[in-house]
C-alpha cells in the first residue's frame, strides 16, 4: 500500500528541513512543489507532496509520519 502526506509550512528553511526528514525516512517526492501567498500573514506558504510504499494496512486514525 502506498501512503500519502501533504507537507505545508512557511517558506523558511524549516519546510526544506521538514521535507529533507520525510526524504530520509524513505518517503519520495510525489509531483512538483507548490507556493501560495498567505495575504492574512503576509507571508509565502510553501506545499510538497511526499508518498511511500508501506505493508501497514491503511486506517483513518494511523500516524503518517511514523510510517
Amino acid at each position: 500500500m502506498q501512503v500519502y502526506r501533504l507537507l505545508t509550512d512557511d517558506d523558511t528553511s524549516a519546510f526544506c528541513h521538514k521535507v529533507s526528514l520525510a526524504l530520509s525516512k524513505g518517503w519520495a517526492l510525489h509531483g512538483s512543489p507548490a507556493y501560495a501567498f498567505d495575504a492574512a500573514r503576509g507571508v509565502m506558504r510553501c506545499a510538497q507532496a511526499v508518498v511511500k510504499d508501506t505493508s501497514t494496512p491503511y486506517h483513518p486514525e494511523m500516524k503518517l509520519g511514523e510510517q
